[in-house]
């Protein structure tokens, strides 16, 4: 017992770690408009500025997505808060475009090394049968954090000094801290292998994954397109089209996308693994609808309905598409597996939020929301048809 108790203790405390350095990935969401006024960019360069973050997790997933596997995964989790720590040095630093483009590149290399490697190593310090709460954990960790960032940023940004400084300060000192536990946490890989060992990886599965991971990614792809759209573009939409122009407002409806998620993570354990993948996405399509008529009639409710609706089927979408991915992988290649469904997921959350940017300028923010909502609803509706037809197999 008091070793179960030690591990979950563990367990925890890893999963502290991860939240913390998601949440310095989206700390910048609701200081864009801070950065426009100050360096005077487009909309547009706010979905590069926001995707080349999506670049450098996918870069680092495909070079080095199965380096935990080899060479443990608490090294590779300290070269993730050394890129977090660079990336708020960086913002903090900040003096021109330049400097926002390296903030974001660092910060996508911090996520790329924990993504995988993090959801692995909270899920290896849990006790013997506890993979299901685990799982929970690593997944609510990774989206709390992100949830976190723009609410802790928002929130200084409104109410104490120096916007654009002060919430990559109390980052940095959360990042150190979080260094400390990790230094204590123990290593769970047994049998290291030196750094040269370490391949570049192509988006490759074992042949006892493949029949899950298709499923599993396109609804992992369309969840996360939809947290893509709402932290890169949804602070400009409050401010240009709704006239909300508190920070904390824009951190919170961000926020609330993220910690829906967690609750939708967390009813997986009542509806069940299995039909957590078809159920998430017909959310996920409520969700969009709700976008759509918060677009046509300029109502924040409709925004933060949203936001609530999509954020509970990325949720049980993405909580059912990890833990399937997870258990069909074999031991030895469980973080590099987990790290080819990032792959998608960062797709998502990059390609179609840069398509919203170059459609903006043309058509509008709201014409090419509207345009992006189209694309998601067809993708998600025939993800939830083929789930329907083809349900995820799962063991209990």
């Amino acid at each position: 017992m008091d070793g179960d108790r030690r591990a979950w203790r563990q367990c925890l405390l890893g999963g502290a770690v991860f939240a913390v350095c998601m949440a310095g990935t989206t700390l910048p969401t609701p200081l864009y408009g801070l950065y426009q006024e100050k360096f005077g960019f487009s909309e547009l360069t706010v979905t590069v500025v926001y995707a080349v973050y999506a670049f450098g997790v996918i870069g680092v997933l495909l070079l080095a997505g199965n380096a935990s596997d080899a060479v443990g995964r608490r090294q590779v989790l300290l070269w993730g808060l050394g890129f977090a720590a660079a990336s708020a040095v960086c913002f903090l630093c900040a003096t021109g475009l330049g400097w926002l483009y390296a903030g974001r590149l660092l910060s996508g290399l911090s996520a790329g090394l924990f993504t995988g490697a993090a959801t692995a190593y909270v899920m290896e310090l849990a006790p013997s049968g506890g993979a299901s709460r685990a799982t929970f954990v690593a997944t609510a960790a990774n989206m709390g954090g992100l949830g976190c960032g723009p609410l802790l940023a928002g929130v200084l940004a409104q109410y104490a000094p120096w916007p654009l400084y002060l919430p990559f300060v109390v980052h940095l000192a959360l990042v150190a801290c979080s260094a400390t536990v990790l230094l204590w946490l123990p290593e769970t890989v047994r049998e290291r292998r030196p750094l040269s060992t370490v391949r570049p990886q192509r988006p490759g599965l074992p042949p006892q994954v493949r029949a899950v991971f298709g499923p599993a990614a396109i609804a992992s792809f369309v969840g996360f397109a939809l947290f893509g759209v709402f932290t890169s573009v949804s602070p400009a939409f409050l401010a240009e089209s709704l006239d909300v122009h508190n920070h904390a407002v824009s951190g919170l409806v961000v926020a609330l996308a993220f910690f829906a998620s967690t609750a939708g993570q967390l009813a997986v354990g009542w509806v069940g693994l299995e039909r957590s993948l078809p159920l998430g996405c017909a959310a996920l399509l409520a969700g969009l609808a709700l976008l759509a008529g918060a677009l046509r009639w300029d109502l924040l409710l409709l925004v933060v309905l949203s936001a609530i609706v999509g954020g509970c089927g990325q949720g049980l979408a993405f909580r059912g598409a990890l833990s399937a991915v997870a258990e069909a992988s074999p031991a030895d290649r469980r973080a590099a597996v987990i790290s080819t469904l990032f792959v998608v997921a960062y797709a998502g959350i990059s390609v179609p939020v840069i398509g919203v940017g170059v459609l903006a300028g043309p058509i509008g923010l709201e014409g090419a929301g509207l345009v992006f909502i189209a694309c998601m609803a067809v993708l998600v509706s025939t993800a939830a048809v083929y789930l329907l037809r083809r349900p995820v197999p799962t063991r209990p």
